[in-house]
């Protein structure tokens, strides 16, 4: 019995990662620091900020010997909101999958509750899930531990065993899976491939849908 649905955002309500992933590796070459597109994804998607642009950090210390740059993370998140201000949309037949259903729902992402607020506000999507909308500054530890999706059951009232996860990381669905919690991966997104869906299954995802079409009619039977 599922009484709650818990939504990753981004890659999963609105087409942000698709951008975040070419602003990032678009700065990242520029400083020398190259990656190949399909790892970066499964390495860094679902990570919140701090651990991100952390791991960043080791890999420039250790392949090319100086930290990253001081203002790196700061000049490259105003570069993606920037792109996010005239470029990001809700991935397509989100709001009217969210709007008919039936059970609780709330948002649990890596991103803070100021960027969910800007993303989800653009997308039109706010209103559906607030007040319960939670953030990596809701809690001490972010995806892959399980700590946001148990914030967001308990925000809900909602045992964790009665909640289904969405997500489209590799993060997201172990974080999910060590709630307890049913998790389906969701390759809808503008970022994803058949690499990173299979990926999700890998995971352990029970399942992974295509669209907010599919998703949608498999709501109708939770």
């Amino acid at each position: 019995m599922i009484d709650a649905v818990i939504f990753d955002c981004d890659g999963v309500l609105v087409d942000s990662e698709v951008l975040a992933v070419e602003v990032e590796m678009s700065m990242l070459a520029d400083i020398g620091l190259l990656y190949d597109v399909a790892l970066f994804k499964a390495r860094f998607m679902g990570m919140s900020d701090a651990a991100f642009f952390g791991e960043l950090d080791r890999d420039s210390r250790e392949r090319l010997g100086i930290p990253l740059p001081g203002d790196f993370a700061k000049n490259c998140r105003e570069r993606l909101y920037r792109e996010v201000g005239t470029r990001l949309v809700e991935i397509d037949g989100a709001e009217k999958a969210v709007a008919g259903l039936v059970a609780k729902k709330a948002v649990a992402s890596s991103s803070t509750v100021e960027k969910l607020q800007i993303k989800l506000t653009r997308a039109g999507l706010w209103h559906h899930f607030a007040p319960h909308i939670y953030g990596a500054d809701h809690v001490a530890q972010a995806k892959p531990a399980p700590d946001l999706f148990l914030h967001a059951a308990a925000g809900l009232g909602v045992r964790p065993s009665a909640c289904l996860v969405i997500e489209d990381s590799v993060n997201g669905v172990r974080a999910g899976l060590a709630a307890g919690m049913r998790v389906w991966g969701f390759g809808g997104g503008g970022h994803m491939d058949a690499a990173a869906r299979e990926r999700l299954a890998d995971a352990g995802a029970e399942r992974v849908v295509a669209n907010w079409r599919e998703a949608e009619s498999l709501f109708l039977a939770l």
